[in-house]
């Protein structure tokens, strides 16, 4: 974005930034470290020389942040919630105090999880620009020195180390997560999750010291006029007392309108490259980002899949003459091959089915309501039901769908999609559809389902 190394004009050795701040308790200690500065730090403080760096572009990219990061966090818990942590069944299961206030998830709009996922991790994406971009104007604080003048600053620089490692682990991890690359040695879904809280905390501590400072910055320099000044018109900001203005400025090589559009581009050219694993048709051809957010091949079962039939184990004599479905409900049991659940009274649904790494898809799903099945079943007041698969390992080779999940119209346990039997890869000879429910829940290749009452247990 600028010239960032050098000497200051006429060769002359960088001197240190002036003090700008008056020292706190302990005083003594304050002013014997800044008398003994490691060797080397006045020179490479006054390398960064960009005369871009100031509050003002710092507060711009800082308030990009403030209104967005609150939407991906909170997107992300919701995610969580879609999960129903209530049953056991959410990574990390057991969180103590940093559990979610319980609530039954909904089905309606049968697009929530889709929005609330993709929007999830089509904003981070997009984010990573501007994330870069406010830890390169604000790079100089780091060689600061000393590193701190009282106690309420080094309190404040913990949290922006909390607030910086923060966000560059949930960022770090998220990407590698969307692109199935477990190159960490822990649990993403327990990191991620704890990690999430760390970073919030950070952030809601950060704001409250630096909000002030935010809004006076950008009021400093109006937008507009910003946006209208090339780059022979780009000059430093006046000293400010966050030292964020270099001492020593150089020439500008790019204005800040010129900054403010790369960072821009960038954000919107990632959005472009993975917003189409969330959309269909040609869209779907645009996520270059997402290794399996795009179709595999044509057909009525032409849509992405996550894990296949030979991933899981599925071997044709499973689901073969001999398959039947098994239904439980208090002490009956109703065992059915899929001859018999074709006879039943069929329902037609356009669900989409979405997935935690960001991709959806919108498919016409047919076969029997689950809340006919668990009439037939002969289940009383319905708490919950409990799917089982075929498969026989893997976090999510079974799932627990809450009441109203059971009990929605267009909840199915399908069989065909798009007018064709649903292939092996997608559950053949029956899956769970339902509603604004996470994919990884809607089970493929069902071999039982139990139907719990509010009595049970």
């Amino acid at each position: 974005m600028s010239t960032d190394s050098g000497s200051p004009p006429g060769g002359a050795p960088a001197t240190p930034e002036p003090d700008r701040a008056t020292y706190g308790f302990p005083r003594r200690w304050w002013r014997f470290l800044a008398r003994h500065s490691p060797p080397g730090a006045a020179t490479v403080a006054g390398r960064w020389r960009s005369p871009l760096r100031g509050p003002w572009l710092t507060s711009v990219f800082g308030a990009v942040l403030l209104v967005t990061l609150p939407l991906v966090i909170v997107t992300g818990l919701l995610d969580y919630a879609a999960y129903s942590p209530q049953f056991g069944q959410a990574f990390p299961r057991d969180v103590g105090w940093l559990r979610l206030p319980p609530f039954d998830w909904p089905t309606r709009p049968s697009w929530l999880f889709r929005l609330t996922q993709g929007l999830h991790v089509a904003l981070g994406i997009m984010l990573v620009p501007v994330v870069l971009a406010k830890l390169w104007s604000v790079i100089p604080k780091l060689f600061d020195w000393p590193p701190a003048r009282s106690v309420a600053q080094v309190l404040e620089r913990l949290s922006l180390l909390l607030l910086v490692g923060g966000i560059l682990f949930q960022f770090a991890t998220g990407l590698l997560n969307i692109q199935y690359a477990y190159l960490f040695g822990f649990d993403f879904y327990t990191a991620h999750y704890y990690g999430a809280w760390v970073f919030t905390a950070a952030l809601v501590a950060h704001v409250g010291l630096k909000l002030p400072r935010l809004v006076s910055a950008l009021r400093s320099r109006p937008l507009r006029r910003e946006l209208a000044t090339p780059r022979s018109g780009t000059h430093p900001e006046p000293p400010d007392p966050d030292g964020l203005v270099p001492v020593h400025p150089g020439a500008a090589t790019i204005s800040r309108r010129g900054a403010l559009a790369l960072v821009a581009g960038l954000s919107l050219l990632l959005g472009t490259l993975t917003v189409g694993q969330s959309l269909d048709g040609a869209w779907r051809r645009t996520a270059l980002l997402l290794p399996r957010g795009r179709e595999p091949g044509g057909g009525p079962n032409g849509f992405p899949v996550n894990r296949t039939a030979a991933a899981a184990g599925i071997r044709d004599d499973d689901t073969g003459g001999g398959w039947r479905v098994t239904l439980r409900a208090g002490g009956r049991t109703v065992a059915l091959d899929r001859a018999a659940l074709l006879a039943l009274p069929q329902h037609t649904a356009r669900l989409p089915i979405a997935c935690v790494e960001g991709w959806s898809t919108l498919q016409t799903w047919t076969g029997v309501r689950l809340r006919d099945l668990a009439a037939l079943a002969g289940a009383g007041d319905l708490s919950s039901a409990h799917v089982r698969s075929l498969e026989r390992a893997g976090l999510f080779n079974q799932a627990t769908l809450q009441a109203n999940q059971v009990l929605d119209g267009d909840s199915l346990l399908a069989l065909t999609v798009n007018g064709a039997d649903l292939s092996p890869d997608h559950g053949f000879p029956a899956r769970i559809i339902v509603p604004a429910l996470p994919g990884v829940h809607c089970t493929k290749w069902v071999s039982e389902i139990e139907f719990r009452t509010r009595g049970d247990g």
